[in-house]
């Protein structure tokens, strides 16, 4: 498992009429983990894309528990619990100190330039083999 930290404040331009956080802007708060995650492993995505390959949402899941407001700093956790093979599935909290206020995860696809699925790069996939070592079988 391979986890990182990002800290946000809430902008203004963030909330709704009620003074929250509206629920689409979580979204992209995700997007910062994630980038934020991979560079710190080496794989910025710039990078990534530079070298020809896409990283689409195939799925996405958000649990709304408590609202943030305007200047809040939230953190986000995102964590990567498995190796990647084809698809990459990454998990995220989004806490006010340490009240969580959200969950959420997202799964993504490798594709070319083209859109065609394709492997991870060699890099990213060493990387990963690196991180998440075999298991030893029992016996």
């Amino acid at each position: 498992m391979i986890q990182s930290r990002t800290q946000v404040t809430v902008r203004y331009a963030e909330t709704d009429m009620m003074g929250v956080v509206y629920h689409g802007n979580y979204l992209p708060w995700f997007e910062i983990g994630r980038t934020t995650l991979l560079r710190e492993q080496g794989l910025p995505y710039r990078q990534l894309e530079e070298d020809g390959f896409r990283l689409p949402v195939l799925e996405v899941a958000l649990k709304y528990l408590r609202p943030a407001v305007y200047d809040d700093t939230v953190t986000i956790v995102t964590t990567l619990r498995e190796r990647p093979l084809l698809r990459i599935r990454l998990e995220y909290e989004v806490y006010r100190g340490e009240e969580l206020l959200a969950t959420g995860s997202t799964v993504h696809a490798f594709i070319d330039r083209s859109g065609r699925p394709v492997r991870p790069p060699a890099a990213f996939s060493a990387t990963m083999a690196g991180l998440f070592p075999a298991t030893p079988s029992a016996g």
